[in-house]
């Protein structure tokens, strides 16, 4: 009897690992390609907080570094393009891949689209979200090499909820009045970024500078 019920839970403790994990991603094109350094387009923002763009912009090129990739400088590029009447993310969105080549020389372009950016206010909570999804195209081909997206919230932190009503309200008034005050969404994009390029499973593969663990 103790035998059955062990086996029964292994096997349910096996399903439920195979129902969670994600699928991995064939990386074949991308480790075909090889790309060395890449190019980072300003993310089109789909939300309504004009910060988006440039909140999500400046939290990439670390994790893409620490990956192993040369990152174009992203300020150099956004004004590079705007000087030469690229006003918008979307514009830019739209340059040709040969063009963007012949320009900056990249192996890659990186584009980034922001899906949620901002704070949720409710009555005895707020939750700030930061969703971002980004593909990488091959400058050279034209061949998409790696899709992926992520997504984090300022309620991962935690906390107690065992505050009582009169608790729930105060801590609902100071988180409201900090999110005024300054932008919450923005430490909440770093962590959505650094999901999105670096996940075991579905981030990023190593770049060529990615320094190896000493044994």
């Amino acid at each position: 009897m103790m035998k059955t019920v062990l086996s029964l839970l292994v096997s349910a403790a096996l399903l439920t690992a195979c129902a969670t994990a994600p699928t991995p991603k064939d990386m074949s094109a991308f480790k075909a390609a090889k790309p060395t350094s890449l190019l980072v387009l300003p993310p089109l923002n789909e939300t309504p907080d004009p910060d988006a763009t440039n909140g999500v912009l400046a939290q990439i090129t670390l994790p893409l570094a620490e990956s192993g990739y040369y990152v174009m400088p992203v300020s150099l590029v956004s004004e590079t393009l705007r000087q030469n009447g690229m006003q918008t993310p979307h514009d830019m969105h739209q340059i040709a891949v040969p063009k963007l080549r012949d320009v900056f020389g990249a192996d890659a372009v990186v584009y980034i689209t922001v899906k949620q950016y901002g704070t949720k206010y409710m009555v005895l909570a707020s939750d700030t979200v930061v969703a971002v999804e980004a593909r990488v195209v091959d400058l050279r081909s034209g061949q998409e090499l790696w899709s992926g997206k992520a997504s984090a919230a300022s309620s991962e932190e935690g906390g107690s909820n065992q505050q009582g009503l009169v608790g729930l309200l105060v801590k609902a008034l100071v988180e409201q009045v900090v999110n005024s005050a300054s932008d919450r969404s923005f430490p909440v994009a770093g962590r959505a970024v650094n999901r999105l390029i670096v996940h075991p499973q579905l981030g990023l593969p190593a770049g060529p500078r990615k320094p190896v663990p000493a044994s």
